[in-house]
């Protein structure tokens, strides 16, 4: 009689993973004392590594009950825009008012992710053993708030996320290259052949398989982030050309160049209203303990290099790579704004529009996708830090949340990410544990 092995005991099996000697933990307190690092918009204390244990702490998503909604702040509403969709992760509004909702997912590559993920053994909902691969148009005929239109625009991609219309194309980045098509302004379905004008290394450590685009005002460049392939790259860095980068192309995919570096997994971007300045969201490093290392949002300097592998926040170098690349240690930028530690800061939208109150006008909200690494829950839910004259202007503060169901049972409801602004001013939020689209609106006058 075979033994039996419960499917708990098999996904413990499955995340545990080695971490640093006792030794080597003690050795990095000794050597790295606690610090204080001022940003743009607030002080940021960070501890020594390793003053607190790496904790695995996954959520569980049990979905949304009928009736039940995430919390905003008094003077917004929030509904389900759209829903019964197979993990919305990104939404990208065309210039003629579609939203299109690109739906994708991790899909494990190992053979211990693949049985975990066969066996629906991640209460997260983050691995599943098929991405829907698909992006879906939404349309609001009658601009009551709910789309009337809702049709397949493109399919059978590979783990799409980053979308874009420029000139007569129609973009979009799969983990492993950027793909473009022939576009009509107006169309609900694309049917012609897609042209990859560009090569992207794919694979590697949880999400970073995503990639986004964006464009440049005048249209004559397209940025594209690209994420790591591992944690701190602990798989050798021959593994991670062209990763933890922005990259910068001309639209026809040629003249690529490292537009910033060292950055570990930047997945949001956008310009900040009124300048041309960029600015990215980025998922930080694990297993540093409970408050290292703070993802943030940055200002993205050209030919700027922000850290990883070698060092934090700044010129912190991370214990793992201690004496290797001392030089890039210390031209290391520090981030702009803090976003806290393991909340997977992954989308980023400034408000460009009037329908919501002055002050939340050019602010960025952040999409944070929620930890796994912390004894506590951080994120889950969507963050505003405000700005003044293309800069921020105040600490960072919640704006939806109510994701956590009971974080003593480790439930939660969804899991936000992308995060985009509507031409009436609204805003939507994409839930892909929830598999929901949220919309939030004013209800005062806007002033």
């Amino acid at each position: 009689m075979s033994k039996y092995i419960s499917p708990l005991s098999l996904l413990a099996l499955l995340v545990a993973c080695g971490g640093p000697s006792k030794q080597e933990k003690a050795q990095a307190q000794a050597d790295t004392p606690a610090d204080t690092v001022a940003t743009a918009a607030a002080p940021v204390d960070l501890p020594a590594p390793y003053a607190t244990k790496s904790v695995t702490k996954r959520s569980k998503v049990i979905g949304w009950p009928a009736g039940r909604t995430p919390t905003v702040p008094a003077g917004f509403t929030i509904s389900q825009y759209a829903a019964n969709f197979n993990s919305p992760r990104w939404i990208y509004v065309t210039p003629n008012g579609d939203v299109l909702v690109a739906e994708s997912n991790t899909v494990p590559t190992d053979t211990k992710k693949k049985i975990a993920a066969a066996l629906d053994l991640d209460p997260s909902k983050s691995l599943k053993p098929t991405s829907a691969n698909r992006i879906t148009l939404l349309r609001d005929t009658n601009q009551d708030g709910k789309p009337d239109v809702r049709e397949t625009f493109l399919s059978g991609l590979n783990q799409p996320l980053g979308m874009l219309v420029l000139g007569n194309y129609f973009y979009v980045a799969n983990t492993d290259g950027v793909l473009r098509y022939a576009y009509t302004p107006g169309q609900t379905k694309i049917t012609g052949p897609g042209q990859k004008i560009l090569d992207l290394p794919a694979g590697g450590y949880n999400n970073h398989w995503t990639r986004n685009l964006l464009a440049s005002a005048d249209g004559a460049k397209i940025y594209i982030s690209v994420g790591s392939g591992s944690n701190v790259g602990e798989n050798g860095m021959d593994k991670e050309v062209r990763r933890a980068n922005v990259l910068e192309i001309n639209p026809d995919g040629t003249g690529e160049k490292i537009y910033a570096a060292g950055l570990r997994n930047p997945v949001g971007m956008a310009w900040a209203p009124g300048t041309n300045t960029l600015w990215t969201a980025v998922n930080e490093r694990d297993e540093l303990g409970d408050e290292l290392v703070p993802d943030y949002l940055t200002s993205v300097q050209p030919g700027a290099f922000y850290g990883w592998p070698y060092a934090y926040f700044g010129t912190h170098e991370d214990p793992r790579r201690k004496g290797e690349a001392p030089d890039l240690v210390k031209k290391t930028v520090v981030p702009d704004v803090a976003l806290g530690p393991h909340t997977a800061s992954l989308g980023l939208a400034f408000y460009d529009q009037q329908r919501f109150p002055a002050r939340y006008r050019s602010g960025a909200f952040i999409g944070q996708h929620g930890s796994w690494n912390r004894s506590s829950f951080s994120g889950y839910k969507v963050v505003f830090v405000p700005f003044a004259k293309g800069k921020p202007a105040g600490k960072m503060e919640d704006f939806v949340t109510g994701f956590v169901a009971d974080e003593a049972t480790k439930e939660v409801y969804g899991r936000p990410v992308g995060v985009t602004v509507l031409p009436d001013g609204a805003m939507l939020v994409a839930d892909d544990a929830g598999n929901t689209v949220w919309r939030v609106s004013a209800t005062g006058t806007g002033s």
